[in-house]
Protein backbone atom coordinates (compact mmCIF):
# COMPACT_ATOMS: atom_id res chain seq x y z
CA UNK A 1 0.00 0.00 0.00
CA UNK A 2 1.25 3.57 -1.08
CA UNK A 3 1.48 6.09 1.65
CA UNK A 4 2.91 9.99 0.71
CA UNK A 5 4.19 12.54 2.74
CA UNK A 6 4.24 15.91 2.15
CA UNK A 7 6.90 18.26 3.32
CA UNK A 8 8.96 20.89 2.83
CA UNK A 9 11.91 19.75 5.14
CA UNK A 10 13.72 17.02 2.92
CA UNK A 11 15.30 15.48 6.25
CA UNK A 12 11.51 14.95 7.56
CA UNK A 13 10.83 12.92 4.46
CA UNK A 14 13.64 10.99 4.59
CA UNK A 15 13.29 9.97 8.46
CA UNK A 16 9.30 9.04 7.46
CA UNK A 17 10.42 7.10 4.35
CA UNK A 18 12.81 5.39 6.12
CA UNK A 19 10.22 3.87 9.39
CA UNK A 20 7.17 3.48 7.11
CA UNK A 21 9.35 1.78 4.10
CA UNK A 22 10.71 -1.06 7.24
CA UNK A 23 6.70 -1.11 8.01
CA UNK A 24 6.04 -2.61 3.97
CA UNK A 25 4.81 0.36 2.99
CA UNK A 26 5.84 1.79 -0.60
CA UNK A 27 6.57 5.62 0.06
CA UNK A 28 5.84 8.28 -2.01
CA UNK A 29 7.34 12.18 -1.76
CA UNK A 30 6.34 15.66 -2.33
CA UNK A 31 7.94 18.85 -1.68
CA UNK A 32 5.01 20.98 -1.62
CA UNK A 33 1.15 21.37 -1.65
CA UNK A 34 1.10 21.10 -5.24
CA UNK A 35 3.11 18.45 -5.99
CA UNK A 36 0.74 16.20 -3.56
CA UNK A 37 -1.81 17.64 -5.31
CA UNK A 38 -0.11 16.20 -8.59
CA UNK A 39 0.91 12.95 -7.03
CA UNK A 40 -2.44 11.81 -5.86
CA UNK A 41 -4.23 13.13 -9.20
CA UNK A 42 -2.06 10.68 -11.24
CA UNK A 43 -3.06 7.81 -8.59
CA UNK A 44 -5.79 8.48 -6.41
CA UNK A 45 -6.72 5.07 -6.22
CA UNK A 46 -3.52 3.61 -4.76
CA UNK A 47 -2.65 5.81 -2.17
CA UNK A 48 -4.25 4.77 0.98
CA UNK A 49 -2.72 7.19 3.60
CA UNK A 50 -1.62 11.16 3.30
CA UNK A 51 1.03 12.56 5.68
CA UNK A 52 1.10 16.40 5.27
CA UNK A 53 3.45 18.64 7.39
CA UNK A 54 1.06 22.00 8.93
CA UNK A 55 3.01 24.78 7.62
CA UNK A 56 4.69 24.78 4.33
CA UNK A 57 5.13 28.04 2.51
CA UNK A 58 2.74 28.30 0.01
CA UNK A 59 -0.58 25.88 0.08
CA UNK A 60 -0.44 24.63 3.89
CA UNK A 61 -1.32 21.41 5.30
CA UNK A 62 -5.00 21.77 6.09
CA UNK A 63 -5.66 22.94 2.38
CA UNK A 64 -3.83 20.34 0.84
CA UNK A 65 -5.24 17.49 2.53
CA UNK A 66 -9.08 19.49 2.16
CA UNK A 67 -8.19 19.00 -1.78
CA UNK A 68 -6.82 15.63 -1.58
CA UNK A 69 -10.22 14.95 -0.18
CA UNK A 70 -11.83 15.86 -2.75
CA UNK A 71 -10.35 13.89 -4.84
CA UNK A 72 -10.65 10.72 -3.17
CA UNK A 73 -12.39 10.84 0.39
CA UNK A 74 -11.34 7.65 1.19
CA UNK A 75 -7.48 8.24 1.73
CA UNK A 76 -7.01 8.79 5.43
CA UNK A 77 -5.66 12.06 5.47
CA UNK A 78 -2.98 12.92 8.74
CA UNK A 79 -1.51 16.83 9.52
CA UNK A 80 2.25 16.46 10.54
CA UNK A 81 2.65 19.40 13.24
CA UNK A 82 5.28 20.95 15.73
CA UNK A 83 4.40 21.80 19.55
CA UNK A 84 3.61 25.34 18.80
CA UNK A 85 0.63 24.68 16.06
CA UNK A 86 -0.72 21.75 18.34
CA UNK A 87 -3.81 23.98 19.03
CA UNK A 88 -3.88 24.41 15.54
CA UNK A 89 -3.60 20.57 14.56
CA UNK A 90 -6.61 19.62 16.65
CA UNK A 91 -8.58 22.35 15.08
CA UNK A 92 -8.25 20.60 11.80
CA UNK A 93 -9.13 17.23 13.29
CA UNK A 94 -12.41 18.42 14.13
CA UNK A 95 -12.67 20.33 10.74
CA UNK A 96 -12.85 16.65 9.04
CA UNK A 97 -8.60 15.63 8.86
CA UNK A 98 -8.42 12.24 10.15
CA UNK A 99 -5.64 12.52 12.61
CA UNK A 100 -2.50 14.01 13.31
CA UNK A 101 1.55 13.29 14.54
CA UNK A 102 3.45 15.66 16.21
CA UNK A 103 7.28 16.79 15.71
CA UNK A 104 9.37 15.24 16.68
CA UNK A 105 8.17 11.90 17.86
CA UNK A 106 9.84 8.37 17.62
CA UNK A 107 9.63 5.29 15.49
CA UNK A 108 7.08 3.17 17.82
CA UNK A 109 5.02 6.47 18.30
CA UNK A 110 4.87 7.05 14.77
CA UNK A 111 3.85 3.04 13.81
CA UNK A 112 1.11 3.54 16.68
CA UNK A 113 -0.48 6.50 15.65
CA UNK A 114 -0.65 5.80 12.31
CA UNK A 115 -2.02 2.33 13.38
CA UNK A 116 -4.89 3.83 15.25
CA UNK A 117 -6.21 6.59 12.68
CA UNK A 118 -6.20 4.36 10.06
CA UNK A 119 -8.35 1.86 12.14
CA UNK A 120 -10.74 4.16 12.94
CA UNK A 121 -10.81 5.95 9.40
CA UNK A 122 -11.80 2.73 8.45
CA UNK A 123 -14.45 1.18 11.29
CA UNK A 124 -15.87 4.21 12.90
CA UNK A 125 -18.63 3.29 10.68
CA UNK A 126 -18.76 -0.40 10.89
CA UNK A 127 -18.23 -0.24 15.25
CA UNK A 128 -19.42 1.40 17.84
CA UNK A 129 -16.92 4.27 20.16
CA UNK A 130 -16.30 1.16 22.24
CA UNK A 131 -15.54 -1.38 20.55
CA UNK A 132 -13.12 0.76 18.27
CA UNK A 133 -11.45 1.43 22.08
CA UNK A 134 -11.13 -2.04 22.68
CA UNK A 135 -8.92 -3.00 19.21
CA UNK A 136 -6.80 -0.13 19.73
CA UNK A 137 -5.85 -1.07 23.24
CA UNK A 138 -5.73 -4.68 22.51
CA UNK A 139 -3.73 -4.69 19.09
CA UNK A 140 -6.31 -6.01 17.42
CA UNK A 141 -5.53 -6.70 13.50
CA UNK A 142 -7.33 -6.78 10.60
CA UNK A 143 -6.11 -9.49 8.41
CA UNK A 144 -8.65 -12.16 7.16
CA UNK A 145 -8.39 -15.54 9.71
CA UNK A 146 -10.89 -18.15 11.14
CA UNK A 147 -13.58 -16.49 13.76
CA UNK A 148 -16.32 -17.72 15.77
CA UNK A 149 -18.89 -15.39 14.77
CA UNK A 150 -23.13 -14.88 14.99
CA UNK A 151 -24.42 -13.27 11.96
CA UNK A 152 -27.53 -11.38 11.43
CA UNK A 153 -29.52 -10.08 8.67
CA UNK A 154 -32.66 -8.25 8.27
CA UNK A 155 -34.57 -8.06 4.80
CA UNK A 156 -37.92 -6.09 4.10
CA UNK A 157 -40.72 -8.61 3.40
CA UNK A 158 -42.48 -7.28 -0.30
CA UNK A 159 -40.05 -4.42 -0.77
CA UNK A 160 -40.92 -4.71 -4.41
CA UNK A 161 -44.41 -3.98 -4.06
CA UNK A 162 -43.75 -1.00 -1.65
CA UNK A 163 -41.88 0.26 -3.84
CA UNK A 164 -44.36 0.71 -6.22
CA UNK A 165 -46.45 2.80 -4.36
CA UNK A 166 -43.56 5.70 -3.62
CA UNK A 167 -41.23 8.01 -5.56
CA UNK A 168 -37.56 7.09 -5.39
CA UNK A 169 -36.98 10.42 -2.80
CA UNK A 170 -39.84 8.90 -0.70
CA UNK A 171 -38.67 5.16 -0.77
CA UNK A 172 -34.84 6.81 -0.24
CA UNK A 173 -36.28 9.13 2.72
CA UNK A 174 -38.00 5.67 4.45
CA UNK A 175 -35.56 3.53 4.62
CA UNK A 176 -32.94 6.26 5.72
CA UNK A 177 -34.76 7.82 8.18
CA UNK A 178 -37.35 4.39 9.57
CA UNK A 179 -35.19 1.45 8.96
CA UNK A 180 -31.34 1.63 8.25
CA UNK A 181 -30.69 4.53 10.56
CA UNK A 182 -32.80 3.05 14.03
CA UNK A 183 -31.22 -0.85 13.02
CA UNK A 184 -27.91 0.71 12.53
CA UNK A 185 -28.15 2.66 15.89
CA UNK A 186 -29.44 -1.20 17.76
CA UNK A 187 -26.05 -2.95 16.16
CA UNK A 188 -24.03 -0.13 17.70
CA UNK A 189 -25.75 -0.61 20.91
CA UNK A 190 -25.12 -3.98 21.30
CA UNK A 191 -21.56 -3.61 20.05
CA UNK A 192 -22.02 -5.37 17.02
CA UNK A 193 -20.02 -4.65 13.81
CA UNK A 194 -22.29 -3.49 10.88
CA UNK A 195 -21.10 -5.42 7.86
CA UNK A 196 -22.89 -3.54 4.98
CA UNK A 197 -26.58 -2.82 3.23
CA UNK A 198 -27.56 -4.93 0.57
CA UNK A 199 -30.38 -3.54 -0.86
CA UNK A 200 -32.78 -3.20 1.79
CA UNK A 201 -31.17 -5.50 4.03
CA UNK A 202 -29.08 -5.06 6.64
CA UNK A 203 -25.87 -7.68 7.79
CA UNK A 204 -23.89 -7.38 11.21
CA UNK A 205 -21.42 -9.43 12.68
CA UNK A 206 -20.95 -10.81 16.67
CA UNK A 207 -18.04 -12.31 17.50
CA UNK A 208 -15.69 -9.92 15.49
CA UNK A 209 -13.40 -7.60 15.25
CA UNK A 210 -14.14 -7.81 18.68
CA UNK A 211 -15.20 -11.17 20.53
CA UNK A 212 -17.22 -11.78 23.99
CA UNK A 213 -18.46 -14.54 25.39
CA UNK A 214 -21.80 -13.62 24.63
CA UNK A 215 -21.95 -13.40 21.14
CA UNK A 216 -24.51 -15.07 20.31
CA UNK A 217 -26.98 -13.83 22.85
CA UNK A 218 -25.98 -10.19 21.66
CA UNK A 219 -26.91 -10.96 18.17
CA UNK A 220 -30.38 -12.30 19.18
CA UNK A 221 -30.39 -9.54 21.83
CA UNK A 222 -30.20 -6.98 18.80
CA UNK A 223 -32.68 -8.78 16.61
CA UNK A 224 -35.58 -8.52 19.27
CA UNK A 225 -34.71 -5.00 19.92
CA UNK A 226 -35.21 -4.60 15.91
CA UNK A 227 -37.93 -6.05 15.97
CA UNK A 228 -39.67 -4.16 18.54
CA UNK A 229 -38.45 -0.79 17.11
CA UNK A 230 -39.71 -1.58 14.29
CA UNK A 231 -43.14 -2.35 15.26
CA UNK A 232 -43.15 0.87 17.05
CA UNK A 233 -42.10 2.78 14.17
CA UNK A 234 -45.17 0.94 11.93
CA UNK A 235 -47.32 1.59 14.63
CA UNK A 236 -46.43 5.10 15.83
CA UNK A 237 -45.12 6.81 13.12
CA UNK A 238 -46.09 5.35 9.58
CA UNK A 239 -49.51 4.15 10.40
CA UNK A 240 -50.81 7.79 9.67
CA UNK A 241 -49.31 7.22 6.31
CA UNK A 242 -50.73 4.05 5.51
CA UNK A 243 -47.35 2.43 5.17
CA UNK A 244 -45.64 -0.44 6.81
CA UNK A 245 -41.95 -1.88 6.68
CA UNK A 246 -42.55 -5.76 7.89
CA UNK A 247 -39.18 -7.24 8.43
CA UNK A 248 -37.89 -10.66 8.73
CA UNK A 249 -34.69 -11.77 10.61
CA UNK A 250 -32.39 -14.61 10.64
CA UNK A 251 -28.97 -15.62 12.37
CA UNK A 252 -26.36 -18.28 11.30
CA UNK A 253 -23.40 -18.72 14.10
CA UNK A 254 -20.47 -20.79 13.52
CA UNK A 255 -16.81 -20.13 12.72
CA UNK A 256 -16.04 -18.39 9.23
CA UNK A 257 -12.92 -16.16 7.45
CA UNK A 258 -13.57 -12.46 9.05
CA UNK A 259 -11.16 -9.41 7.76
CA UNK A 260 -10.15 -6.53 5.26
CA UNK A 261 -10.98 -8.63 1.57
CA UNK A 262 -10.82 -6.46 -1.71
CA UNK A 263 -8.30 -5.44 -4.11
CA UNK A 264 -5.96 -2.65 -3.57
CA UNK A 265 -8.89 -0.71 -5.64
CA UNK A 266 -11.55 -1.25 -3.09
CA UNK A 267 -11.14 -3.22 0.50
CA UNK A 268 -13.99 -3.81 2.92
CA UNK A 269 -13.95 -5.43 6.43
CA UNK A 270 -16.46 -8.56 6.08
CA UNK A 271 -17.31 -12.17 6.97
CA UNK A 272 -17.24 -14.64 4.60
CA UNK A 273 -18.30 -18.88 5.35
CA UNK A 274 -21.17 -20.96 5.88
CA UNK A 275 -22.50 -18.59 8.77
CA UNK A 276 -23.62 -16.08 5.93
CA UNK A 277 -25.16 -18.24 4.00
CA UNK A 278 -26.82 -19.79 6.61
CA UNK A 279 -28.32 -16.52 8.26
CA UNK A 280 -28.96 -14.99 4.63
CA UNK A 281 -31.42 -18.09 4.35
CA UNK A 282 -33.04 -17.79 7.78
CA UNK A 283 -33.81 -14.37 6.80
CA UNK A 284 -35.54 -15.71 3.31
CA UNK A 285 -37.84 -17.63 4.43
CA UNK A 286 -39.21 -15.85 7.88
CA UNK A 287 -42.29 -14.29 8.12
CA UNK A 288 -42.96 -10.62 9.09
CA UNK A 289 -41.73 -10.07 12.33
CA UNK A 290 -40.03 -13.29 12.82
CA UNK A 291 -36.63 -14.18 14.30
CA UNK A 292 -35.10 -17.84 13.17
CA UNK A 293 -31.92 -18.81 14.34
CA UNK A 294 -29.84 -22.18 13.66
CA UNK A 295 -29.42 -24.95 15.68
CA UNK A 296 -26.07 -23.69 16.70
CA UNK A 297 -27.32 -20.52 17.71
CA UNK A 298 -29.80 -22.17 19.71
CA UNK A 299 -27.20 -24.47 21.45
CA UNK A 300 -25.75 -20.90 22.55
CA UNK A 301 -28.58 -19.01 23.56
CA UNK A 302 -31.21 -21.26 24.81
CA UNK A 303 -31.15 -20.72 28.70
CA UNK A 304 -31.67 -16.79 27.81
CA UNK A 305 -34.66 -17.18 25.63
CA UNK A 306 -37.91 -18.07 24.61
CA UNK A 307 -38.33 -20.57 21.00
CA UNK A 308 -40.29 -23.07 19.19
CA UNK A 309 -38.29 -25.82 17.34
CA UNK A 310 -39.08 -26.18 13.43
CA UNK A 311 -38.08 -29.51 12.31
CA UNK A 312 -37.39 -30.95 8.54
CA UNK A 313 -36.73 -27.20 6.85
CA UNK A 314 -34.55 -27.70 3.64
CA UNK A 315 -32.51 -24.37 3.22
CA UNK A 316 -31.74 -23.57 -0.30
CA UNK A 317 -27.56 -24.26 -0.97
CA UNK A 318 -27.14 -26.25 2.19
CA UNK A 319 -27.07 -30.07 2.14
CA UNK A 320 -30.00 -32.52 4.48
CA UNK A 321 -32.53 -31.15 6.56
CA UNK A 322 -32.18 -28.33 9.02
CA UNK A 323 -33.84 -28.04 12.42
CA UNK A 324 -33.93 -24.01 13.39
CA UNK A 325 -35.59 -22.16 15.95
CA UNK A 326 -38.21 -19.27 15.82
CA UNK A 327 -37.14 -16.86 18.36
CA UNK A 328 -40.42 -15.94 20.92
CA UNK A 329 -39.05 -13.50 23.84
CA UNK A 330 -36.61 -13.70 26.85
CA UNK A 331 -36.57 -16.06 29.00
Amino acid sequence: MKILIVDDEEGVRISLKKVLERDGYEVLQAASGSDAIGVTQQCPEDIETVISDFKMPGMDGLETLTRIGRINPDIIRIILTGYATLDSAIETVNLGIDGFLTKPFDNKELRQKLREISMKKRLKQLVSEQVLDIMQKTDIRLVPRIRKVSILFTDIRGFAELTEKMSPQEITDLLNRHYFLPLDRIVFETNGTLDKHIGDSVMAIFGAPVAYEDDAVRAVTCALRMREKMAEINNKILKKRNIRIPVGIGIGTGDAMVGMFGSPIKKEYTVLGTPVNLASRLERIARENQILICNETFRMVQDAFQTEKIDHVNLKGLEGEKSIFDVIGPV
